[in-house]
């Protein structure tokens, strides 16, 4: 059978969005796989199903390039935000539903918003902290992130202690003179580095601010594929009201035999 597809990225991080609303999608990892493949199908970081929702505009599924559901993933957030605007699924204003709850959107010309959920806790250990922004993230400050082995040291520490099998996303970040970041992620699921990651960027913001190493609650971020940015409301120790901010554009739309 041919599969319509479309392809979207946000600040480089790129996804396969299939319009599912039928519920035809033939879901397998191996299938999803070879579709993420940038040598043997249309090539992406991850596959995104937008599906009906009986509350709400859509429901957003997504999937890794290693072909397993996984958790929140920001970037792919706003580009379905988009893709559903594209396809007059919903409005400029719009809320759907994610593996981790609810998400408001918002279509500002250029400009993609997406509500993240709250986060509630903050690891804050000696080297690193962690927390979960939608997606588990561990992250590091670093004083020049062009120098780091993102490759070698994030895959070391995705599959080490503490956390083993499950693994973690890690992101590694540079505090600049202007008190905005720069970031570069292992993402966990793709198994590489990749240009960027919402779920990492809004995570980086927070520990930034956690850390006292900025002192705003609304930090730009630039990542290897673009800028982007976070703003976020402290209400005790517990983050609120936590917006990534950036561009989201379609990139092609085809067909393809599976």
């Amino acid at each position: 059978m041919k599969l319509k597809f479309f392809k979207y990225q946000g600040a480089g991080n790129d996804f396969v969005m299939i319009d599912d609303r039928q519920q035809t999608f033939p879901i397998s990892t191996k299938l999803i796989n070879r579709l993420c493949d940038r040598h043997f199908g249309v090539g992406a970081d991850g596959l995104i199903l937008l599906q009906n929702d009986k509350e709400f505009d859509f429901k957003m599924v997504y999937f890794n390039s290693d072909g397993n559901e996984s958790t929140m993933c920001g970037n792919g957030g706003r580009c379905i935000i988009r893709f559903a605007n594209d396809l007059d699924i919903a409005s400029e204003n719009m809320t759907f539903t994610a593996i981790d709850g609810l998400h408001h959107g918002i279509v500002d010309n250029n400009v993609i918003r997406l509500q993240m959920i709250d986060v509630d806790e903050v690891e804050d250990h000696d080297h690193y902290l962690f927390m979960n922004t939608g997606s588990p993230h561990h992250v590091e400050f670093v004083e020049k992130v062009d120098d780091v082995d993102v490759y070698n040291r994030g895959k070391e520490i995705r599959n080490g202690s503490p956390y083993f099998e499950k693994g973690s996303n890690v992101n590694f970040v540079e505090v600049m003179p202007d008190n905005n970041l720069r970031i570069r992620t292992y993402e966990r699921g793709v198994e590489n580095e990749t240009l960027a990651c919402g779920t990492g960027i809004t995570a980086a913001a927070i520990s930034a601010y956690v850390k006292n190493l900025v002192d705003k609650k609304s930090i730009e971020i630039k990542a290897l594929g673009g800028d982007l940015s976070v703003n976020f409301e402290e209400n005790n120790h517990k983050f609120v009201n936590v917006w990534l901010n950036g561009p989201a554009v379609k990139v092609f739309e085809g067909e393809i035999e599976i």
